[in-house]
């Protein structure tokens, strides 16, 4: 199995997964051509990907599903009330549109994608597990907050992409107003890296092989210091990668 993180932040996110012959792209916050040159950098055909699948309707996860769908021809996964939330983009004319529910596993050929409802502030989120049968990736970004069930799937990942979006001391001292602050630290919001370092803690000894943090705000977190608060937790445990929000970052192969 191999991951590639083509963008990750509030500036967009798309993740490719490639595994069993199959090839996904899950989010669409990224454009078309960005996602085509960040592909083809690393010898990967967009037009060759099977499906996209969308987490949830915020901005930074779909606005582009629609080029992604008819530039590409690529047939798009989403829960019926994400796809209605995501209206006020306007996404276009769309030929292919795959509803599912979430919590439903879907299927393309041996791979098995598992979605995962999240207490996220989005009309329908979900989280991804990709299971090709030998190794379980998960995508789990846009959390809410750590909810019941959370630990166990944590525990049978061999790898993850994690979000570990503020610092709590910098959100505190920077440039957001308290309400957005209220909505980031809140139960429909994002985990701070010392959340996220304690929850990847408790699983760092078990079958994972790595993980990267992801999701990383750009005015109240660095990778720097995201890394250090989960080094402080997680040791030498696990290799810790983080996503860039600016270019692809190529996780190791599983």
């Amino acid at each position: 199995m191999q991951a590639i993180s083509l963008q990750s932040g509030s500036n967009g996110n798309c993740i490719y997964v490639e595994a069993g012959g199959v090839r996904l792209l899950l989010d669409a916050g990224i454009s078309g051509r960005q996602a085509q040159r960040r592909l083809a950098c690393h010898d990967r055909d967009i037009a060759e990907v099977n499906a996209v699948l969308i987490s949830h309707d915020h901005a930074d996860h779909c606005r582009n599903l629609g080029i992604f769908q008819r530039k590409f021809g690529l047939p798009v996964h989403l829960t019926a009330k994400t796809f209605q939330a995501a209206q006020r983009y306007r996404l276009g004319k769309l030929d292919d549109v795959r509803n599912f529910t979430a919590g439903e596993t879907l299927r393309f050929g041996s791979v098995a994608v598992e979605t995962i409802p999240t207490p996220h502030d989005g009309a329908d989120g979900v989280a991804f597990v990709v299971d090709d049968g030998r190794c379980r990736l998960g995508v789990l970004t846009d959390l809410g907050h750590v909810f019941s069930g959370l630990d166990a799937v944590l525990d049978s990942l061999t790898a993850v992409f994690l979000e570990s979006n503020y610092d709590p001391d910098m959100l505190r001292n920077g440039p957001y107003p308290e309400f957005l602050q209220r909505r980031i630290t809140g139960p429909g919001g994002h985990l701070s890296n010392q959340e996220a370092a304690e929850l990847l803690a408790a699983h760092a000894g078990r079958r994972m092989r790595w993980a990267c943090l992801a999701h990383l705000s750009e005015k109240n977190n660095t990778p720097a210091l995201a890394l250090k608060t989960h080094r402080r937790h997680v040791d030498q445990r696990l290799p810790i990668h983080v996503a860039s929000r600016y270019k692809a970052f190529v996780a190791p192969e599983l």
